[in-house]
This record gives C-alpha cells, structure tokens and sequence, in this order.
C-alpha cells in the first residue's frame, strides 16, 4: 500500500472510532445539532478522502449516507433507532472496505444502501414519523454550520433616551466581548457641542467585529431589551470555512457593503495615487471613524483567519510507531551511558568531569521524559470503543445496560493501550453476561430497569488503575467453590477466603456459565484477563457484593520501557525495586531476628510487617551483613518487606527483556545494564509475593 493510501487508512480508522461513539451519544440525543454536524463531517470526510487515495468503492457507499445526514442537519427527518442501527451497520462494512478485506457480503451492502435510499424521498413526501418541519426563522438560515467559529459585523446604535430606562451600553458590549475575540469601534460624529449637549442623552453608536461560536441568537440575546428601541444591525462577513485565503476585501469595499461611501466615490478616490482612505476623509466623502471602522474590521478578519490557518497547520503529524520505539530504545541506551558517565565522573572526582556528567544527566532526563511523553495517549479513544460493544450485547443478551465512563484523559504508553484492549473487552462482557441481570430480575430486586457498567481510569503514581464495576448481582463466593470443588480444582477440605476464590475464577477453563453461548461459557475469557494484565506487569483485584454488584480494578505501569527504580545488591548481585510500590527503608539487626524468634516479621512504629529475604529466595550465598535493610512495599491493601544487603539509591532502569529461556521465571520481569556493565534483574514484586505465599502453603 502507498504511503497516501496508508494515510487515508488511518484517518479512516480514526473517523469510523469517532462515528461510532457519536451515533451513540445521538441516539440518547437525537435533536444534537453538534452531534449531527460532526456525523455528518465525519462521513463527508471519508467520502471525499476515499475518492481522492482510489478507494471508489468506499466514496460510492458513503455519498448516500451521507446525502441522509444532511437531511437530518437540515431538519428534514429525524434520527430514529432506525437509522441508527442503519448507520453502524454502514460503518461495519466501510471498516472492511478500508481493510480491503474479501468477506465483505455484496447482498448485505446493497441493502445498507436501498435502506439509506429510503430516507431520501422520504424528506420530500413527508411520510409520517421520519420527517420534521424546519423551522421558519432567520436564525435557523444562518445558523453556524457545525458550530465553527464565525464573524459578525454588527452596527449598534441605541436611542439617545437609552439613559433613561439605566441601561449602560459599555456593560452590553462587554457582554459581547464574552462571546469571543471583539474589536470595538466608537463613532463620536453625532456628537453635538458642549453647550447644546444634554447629560442624559448618548450620542455614541459603534460599530463591532465580532468573532464567535455562539450563533446570532446569542448576539441578540445581548441586545434582546434595548433591540426594540435602536438601530441594531448584524451581518456574517465570514463563515469560518477551513480553506478561506488570509487575506479580506478591499477598504473600499468595506466601506461601500456598509453604506458609508458610494461606489462612485470610492472609483473616483483609486483613481489618484493616494490612499483611497485618506482621499475620501480629504474629499469630505467618509469621516475618519468609518475608515477607522473598516481598517479595524479588516485587520480583525485578517487575523482571525491567519489563527484559523496555523491552528489547522499545527495540529498533528503522523510519525510510523516503528520510529517511536526506535528513539525509546536510543533512548534508553543513553540513559544507560549517562549513568556509566555518572560513575565515572564520580570516581574520578573531576570538578569538570562533574559538571559535564551533571549537564548531561539534565538533558537525558528531559529528553527521556519527552521521548516517553510522545508514546503517551489518553485512554478514552480505547474507551469509546466499548460503547458499541455495550449496545450490541445489551442487545442481544435482552437487557437494558447503561455505560459510563470517567477519566478518559488519563495518559497510558500505546505499548500498554495496544495489549489492554483485548482483556477490557472480556472484562465488560463478563459484567454484562454475569453480572448485569435481565430487566425483570432487576425490578424484582428493586432495583432500576437498566443495569450500569461504569469504566474508570485515574493515575496513581507510577501507574495507573482501571475500575470495572457492574451494579449486578455480584459473585457469589460459594457457586465458585463448589464449581471449583466440581472440576477438581480444590478439595471440600480446603478453607480458602473470599479472595482466594476470586482468584480462582482467572484460572484456565474456569466458567460459571450453564450453558456456552455466543457471549461466554466457554472458560478462555478470564483466563486470557489474567496473562494479558501479567504482560504488562500489573495486577488484579476482585471486590463484589451479592446483590449490589462487583469491581475489578486494573493495576498497570505508565511505560514498560524505562521505569524508576530502587538499586539494591546482595552480595555481588545487583536487583532493581519498582519504586512505585516503595514506602520506606528500615535497618534489620540480629538483635531484631532475635526478638521476633527467627520469624520473618519485623516492628515498624508498632505494626508488625512480614518480609521476604531476597538472599533466601533466590539462593544466594555468601556471610550475612551486620545490619540487613528492608523495603517495604505496599502491596494492594498489605505492606510487605523484602530484605537486602545494602540499599545503593534510585535508578533510572532502562528495561531489557530476558529472552525466551527466562521466560518461566515469574518473580523477575526483565532487566538492565548499570553504568559499569554490570546486569541488574528487575524484581516483580507482586509474582515475588505470590509465588514465596504459594509455595508457603
């Protein structure tokens, strides 16, 4: 595929995200001019794009949907479920056209388009109950397409009582200064002598450029007491279209459109070599507040559409996410010869060498944070996705099911967007299958029709956590022991708590469901939650109620390439700590093992906390140091020590895989290369913890 034609797939991709999210919000909304007016660009956007990089056949397919939603943008039919259904179904195969795929099914595109077709005469014969009268107001005519930003001249001149009745007229213009940019012009011409003027009358009228998205009903409504009684006149002399040229008409066309000078006036002013302003001021023509009027509403213009120009400009470029991960990984090589600078600089103990090393580490640490910054997107475009699949399973499952989201400019690195969509997917469905009940059932229990799923992404930390909660019957602890007893999974001895049971539910094969459905039943689902979230090295955490519904909560790392670290050795070995999870560092005597009778638990401020030897686990020899030190970690609601030999300090950690034959070794998650060359095993805390509990009981 050429490189426009790969282009055009992207956008593509990206317009059909956002098509789909706004049909939905349409549907709730079906009067939404704003939602329409974006639909309804979106749709033009592919046609015209498709016809231009040689995809005719997506043009073609699209002009009729198209030619529908302008009906719809015009009030000429209205948006029904419908046409709703209609339009997903359209993006369904647009999507397969754009991925030149060969099962799109001819039959069922040549009935999207006979049903699209459908609507169209229908705005002409007015058949019931898809049609609307438009309204008949001057407002609706010149109403702001798409609601883009558009210029108004306005001539306001109040009655000279307008005192009278104590309305200040600088108090109206500031309110027109609220709806956006405004240039204001005083005209002082009608003002009469000192001795001849009355206190109480004004004399002042003015003359406005206005740039704003609010529509003339929100400049009338500024004037909407004083209207009656002045001379109040608005005109659009700029609509905002994306291609208009920088520059604006003529002085001398502005003057004539406002009636401040004649045609004839103005030829016979370009006529000579001066100014045409200065002549027709000299000629007695126009005073100077009406050029000064005109120059202000030109330069105004000018400016607004030279913004409009550089923001479209300015907005994004496309970068292949090949190169992305290249620059990570260069890098990350530099922050790895960054800290060998470091150490060098420190052994040699050169006051020059230091500061070189100080400078550099100053710059590889932004250009570290900018680099990361770049991978950076905000979670809710893969959160938009699931409405569609809410709608469709609420669908096909018979029950009413409301999805909120929150958080959704919570930032991820795409790496870890990439790999969530999959187990998020499961997740909801899960919460809707199991979890939501049938509308009856619902109101039964008391509770509203529609079942909720709310999506919540927020920072904490180093990481961010994403909650799944359902308002649905919740889990049942017991139906998964005796369905766990039933497979062989567990004994009827074993007394396991209530998240130990959850726990079970993520294990291969492990199903709830009676009976295998489209849905669910078939125990992959969970299974497959569970080594995607191990992937990205986060965690999982199950909360539920019976009766009031259940949370899963996601624990993931910002970034799988760099991360900040604690260095810590035992003996000649060197291991890297996530210093996300790190609350603290205390010393270990043998005066402290003796208290607590050879018992791995330490006192910390009087909370006995238990620990981990890091030596022990990992089977390294060598004579215990006097005083060990402890890192104690947090660890969902739990704090859990693990003990070292010496605590060496933070560590920008650049991550480097361990290659396929490491690949079974859960309590380590990569590893990295210090200053010096030597290799350092980043630790995984939380598989630590699990595998030392798992093999302790």
């Amino acid at each position: 595929m050429d490189p426009q034609a790969n282009a055009f797939t992207e956008e593509a991709f990206e317009l059909l995200t956002e098509l789909e999210s706004s049909l939905l919000e349409l549907e709730k909304s079906p009067d939404d001019a704003d939602l329409i007016a974006r639909i309804f660009r979106a749709m033009h956007t592919i046609k015209g794009s498709g016809a231009m990089f040689g995809f005719d056949e997506v043009a073609s397919f699209t002009h009729d949907i198209e030619t529908v939603y302008d009906l719809l943008r015009n009030n000429k039919i209205v948006a029904g479920k419908d046409l709703i259904d209609l339009t997903l179904a359209a993006c369904d195969q647009i999507r397969k056209m754009v991925e030149g795929r060969e099962d799109i099914d001819r039959e069922t595109v040549n009935e999207i388009t006979a049903a699209f077709k459908e609507f169209l005469p229908a705005a002409e014969g007015a058949a019931p109950g898809k049609t609307k009268q438009a309204p008949q107001t001057v407002e609706a005519e010149i109403k702001p397409e798409e609601n883009r930003p558009m210029v108004y001249r306005i001539t306001f001149s109040p009655n000279a009582d307008i005192f009278l009745s104590g309305t200040k007229p600088s108090l109206l213009l500031q309110e027109l200064r609220d709806l956006g940019p405004c240039t204001i012009v005083a005209h002082p011409d009608k003002i009469p002598r000192l001795s001849e003027m009355n206190p109480e009358s004004c004399y002042t009228y003015w003359d406005i450029v206005l740039t704003t998205d609010r529509g003339i009903n929100a400049i009338r409504d500024v004037f909407i007491f004083v209207e009656d009684e002045s001379l109040l006149k608005i005109d659009v002399i700029d609509e905002g279209a994306e291609k208009e040229p920088a520059d604006y008409k003529k002085l001398g066309e502005i003057l004539v459109e406002k009636g401040d000078a004649d045609k004839a006036a103005v030829d016979h002013a370009l006529e000579n070599h001066k100014k045409i302003g200065e002549l027709l001021v000299e000629s007695g023509v126009v005073g100077p507040d009406k050029i000064q009027a005109a120059l202000v509403e030109q330069q105004h213009i000018r400016e607004t559409r030279e913004k409009r120009q550089q923001a479209e400009a300015a907005v994004t470029i496309r970068v292949p996410a090949q190169r992305l991960d290249v620059l990570v990984n260069l890098v990350g090589e530099m922050v790895t010869v960054q800290s060998r600078l470091s150490q060098m600089a420190n052994q040699i103990n050169d006051t020059d060498l230091l500061l070189v090393a100080e400078e550099v580490e100053r710059l590889v640490t932004e250009l570290r944070d900018n680099t990361m910054s770049i991978r950076m997107l905000p979670i809710g475009n893969t959160f938009s996705k699931f409405k569609r699949l809410v709608r469709d399973l609420s669908t096909e499952l018979g029950k009413e099911i409301n999805l909120i989201t929150e958080g959704e400019e919570t930032e991820l690195d795409k790496t870890v967007i990439e790999k969530l969509n999959d187990p998020l997917v499961h997740l909801i469905r899960n919460s809707i299958d199991h979890g939501i009940e049938t509308p009856d059932i619902r109101e039964q229990a008391g509770k509203p029709r529609a079942g909720t799923v709310k999506l919540t992404a927020e920072h904490s930390g180093a990481n961010v956590l994403i909650h799944i909660a359902d308002d649905g019957a919740g889990i049942d602890p017991e139906a998964i022991r005796l369905k766990a007893i039933e497979r062989g999974m567990i004994t009827a001895e074993d007394n396991l708590n209530e998240k130990e049971l959850f726990s079970l539910i993520f294990a291969p094969g492990f199903s709830m469901a009676k009976k295998v459905t489209n849905v669910s039943g078939r125990g992959v689902g969970m299974d497959v939650v569970k080594r995607g979230i191990d992937a990205l090295n986060g965690t999982l955490d199950i909360r539920s109620k019976m009766g009031e519904g259940a949370t899963i909560t996601l624990k993931l790392p910002l970034t799988l390439a760099i991360i900040d670290g604690l260095l810590v050795r035992i003996a000649d070995a060197f291991f890297v700590l996530p210093l996300a999870a790190i609350e603290e560092c205390v010393e270990l005597t043998r005066q402290d093992i003796r208290k607590m009778h050879g018992r791995h638990m330490t006192h910390i401020r009087g909370e006995v906390v238990p620990y981990i030897s890091l030596r022990e686990v990992f089977k390294i020899p060598g004579e215990l140091p006097a005083i060990e030190q402890i890192i104690i970690n947090r660890i969902g609601d739990d704090r859990i020590g693990l003990v070292v030999d010496q605590v060496i300090g933070e560590h920008q950690t650049v991550i480097k895989s361990m290659g396929k034959f490491y690949r079974h070794v859960r309590e380590i998650s990569g590893a990295t290369i210090l200053g010096d060359g030597t290799v350092a095993l980043i630790v995984d805390i939380s598989q630590l913890v699990s595998q030392v509990i798992r093999k302790a009981g």
